[in-house]
C-alpha cells in the first residue's frame, strides 16, 4: 500500500515541493488543519496524454495531499495546473493508488487507471524543486502506483474550460512522447529528461518498459509488459 510517510518524506526532508495554507488560515480565523488544503503537498511535473488521441500531449503540474484511513490504504489526491505561476489555469484532478488496491479493483474499472512505471523509470515525472536524493526516493514510491486523472479544462489555450472532460493515459513506452513537448519542459525547469533517465535506470536497476499505446478507450492498462506475466523484465 502506498505510505504517506514514504510519498512525503523525502519532499519534508528538502523543505521544499511543498505548501502550507496555516497563515492564510489564520488570517481568515480558520484553526489550522482544519481545511483539506492544511497539509503538505508535493509538487511533481509530468507529460499526460489523452487517451482517446494519443496526440494530444500537456505538461501538467501536480500538487498532491493524501487522503488517509481508507481500507485501501492512502489515495493521494491531486489537483492540475497548466503551470506553477499564480494565474495558472486549474485542468484537472488525478489520484493515486497502490497497486494493491489498483488488483482489487473491477474489471470495468481499471480501463480508467493508468501506470507510471514509465513515467518515473523513462525520466518523464519530475519533482521540480526537490535534491536528487530526495527525488528517488519520492519516486521509488510512485514507481507502482496507478492514476486515474481527468482534464476537465481538456484545451488550455481556450478562454474558458470548454469540451468534454479527457481521460488521461500515461506515456508507456520509448518514441510516445511528443519530443517538442519534452523539449518545452526541459527547458522551463533545466532538466534533461535522457539524464533522468539513465540515472534512474542505474538507481532502480531497471529498464523502462515498453508498452504500446491504447488500441481503445476500453484498453486496460499495464505496468511492465505488452503481454503476459505484468512483471518488471530482468535486468
Amino acid at each position: 500500500m502506498i505510505d504517506r510517510r514514504e510519498l512525503f518524506g523525502a519532499a519534508a526532508a528538502a523543505g521544499a515541493g511543498l505548501v502550507c495554507t496555516s497563515a492564510a488560515q489564520a488570517q481568515h480565523g480558520h484553526k489550522p488543519g482544519a481545511s483539506p488544503l492544511a497539509g503538505p503537498h508535493a509538487h511533481f511535473c509530468g507529460i499526460h496524454m489523452a487517451k482517446k488521441n494519443p496526440k494530444i500531449q500537456f505538461v501538467t503540474q501536480h500538487y498532491c495531499a493524501a487522503h488517509t484511513g481508507g481500507k485501501d490504504g492512502d489515495v493521494f489526491q491531486c489537483v492540475l495546473f497548466d503551470g506553477t505561476g499564480a494565474n495558472a489555469k486549474l485542468v484537472g484532478v488525478e489520484y493515486l493508488i497502490s497497486d494493491e488496491a489498483y488488483r482489487k479493483l473491477p474489471d470495468a474499472e481499471k480501463k480508467f487507471w493508468h501506470a507510471h512505471t514509465y513515467e518515473v523509470l523513462g525520466g518523464g515525472l519530475i519533482a521540480p524543486a526537490m535534491e536528487a536524493k530526495d527525488e528517488a526516493a519520492f519516486m521509488k514510491v510512485v514507481l507502482t502506483t496507478w492514476g486515474k486523472a481527468w482534464h476537465t479544462w481538456p484545451d488550455p489555450s481556450t478562454s474558458v474550460p470548454v469540451g468534454e472532460p479527457l481521460l488521461i493515459w500515461s506515456l508507456m513506452g520509448d518514441g510516445q512522447a511528443d519530443e517538442t513537448v519534452v523539449a518545452a519542459r526541459d527547458k522551463e525547469f533545466k532538466v534533461d529528461t535522457a539524464k533522468i533517465r539513465e540515472a534512474r535506470i542505474k538507481e532502480f536497476g531497471m529498464q523502462p518498459p515498453n508498452v504500446p499505446l491504447p488500441k481503445d478507450m476500453d484498453a486496460v492498462g499495464r505496468q511492465w509488459t505488452a503481454s503476459g506475466d505484468d512483471k518488471p523484465p530482468k535486468k
